[in-house]
């Protein structure tokens, strides 16, 4: 052997050795990951999410994917004429929005995820909450300015039923999952944030890890007048932040309080535009994210 493929090999040699602390930590051990932002958008990111994913599944992990489609949505609702409008940081859903959503996310963005994943082995099943009773919900209505106030088909999440995402997972498959329930009491399908639904399963599987992509770093230390990342912080921490963050990360972080405060052992929020930023969290020392723990950790 040359010494030059000596040198080039080596490299490759530490980088696995240091993540088999990790990879022997996590093995068995299920991940519920939030797919999401630019990273579902951009054709090189997208390719990475479904190689780190397929890598982790490989790696002896079970990965479970949970997606919205925000901006896929809002296009389709714009090329049928249809108004998106939000308010307290929700789509208004109208029975003919909730069937653009249900188109979008089961027919379009779930497939090419699908799609992508299985490039690399018979791996991924699309489904939604809807199948075999997966995520159920009643009406949500948030109280705006001491009101509360319609917004169509928007759910509330009630209950999970883990059976059949367990039985994938048991066969070695990847669960692909879209962010719709089925109605607890009327008949309707709703619209469920992806972020909560991702921790609502999280914590019924009880998963080691939620991860939720996102644009942003992590948590900002003092946004805007410092870009310093908040590596790590107790739930207890994160509970007095809540009110004070930007309203498109508070489902996010109420996500990862709710994972971490119903038995998932840490909940992150990673960068979604790093290209492999999924290993770079689990697999590494240095971690890329906020990483939210339970109070009793933090605290010993």
């Amino acid at each position: 052997m040359s010494t030059t493929r000596k040198h080039t090999a080596l490299p490759k040699a530490q980088i696995l050795i240091e993540a088999l602390p990790w990879l022997t930590r996590h093995h068995g051990k299920t991940v519920v990951i939030k797919f999401g932002g630019n990273a579902m958008i951009d054709e090189e990111l997208k390719a990475a999410f479904a190689q780190d994913v397929v890598f982790l599944r490989h790696a002896g992990l079970r990965p479970v994917v949970v997606h919205g489609g925000g901006p896929q949505i809002s296009a389709q609702l714009d090329k049928q004429g249809l108004v998106s409008e939000f308010k307290a940081g929700l789509r208004v859903t109208t029975p003919e929005a909730m069937d653009v959503v249900r188109m979008v996310l089961a027919g379009q963005v779930q497939r090419e995820l699908v799609g992508l994943l299985n490039q690399h082995g018979p791996f991924a099943v699309g489904m939604t909450g809807e199948d075999a009773h997966t995520i159920t919900a009643t009406k949500h209505r948030p109280r705006i300015e001491g009101e509360l106030v319609d917004i169509g088909r928007v759910g509330e999440i009630t209950r999970i039923d883990t059976g059949a995402i367990e039985a994938l997972l048991d066969n070695g498959r990847i669960p692909v999952v879209s962010s719709i329930a089925r109605s607890e009491d009327d008949g309707h399908v709703y619209n469920v944030n992806a972020d909560t639904a991702a921790a609502a399963l999280a914590a019924a599987l009880g998963a080691e890890t939620l991860m939720v992509l996102t644009d942003v770093e992590g948590l900002y230390e003092d946004w805007p007048h410092s870009d310093e990342v908040i590596s790590r912080l107790t739930a207890g921490e994160l509970e007095k932040l809540l009110p004070e963050l930007s309203s498109g990360m508070v489902p996010k972080m109420e996500g990862c309080l709710h994972a971490v405060r119903n038995g998932v052992t840490t909940a992150r929020v990673i960068d979604g535009r790093v290209q492999h930023s999924i290993l770079l969290e689990i697999f590494t020392d240095e971690g890329i994210g906020t990483m939210v723990v339970p109070d009793a950790q933090g605290e010993s």
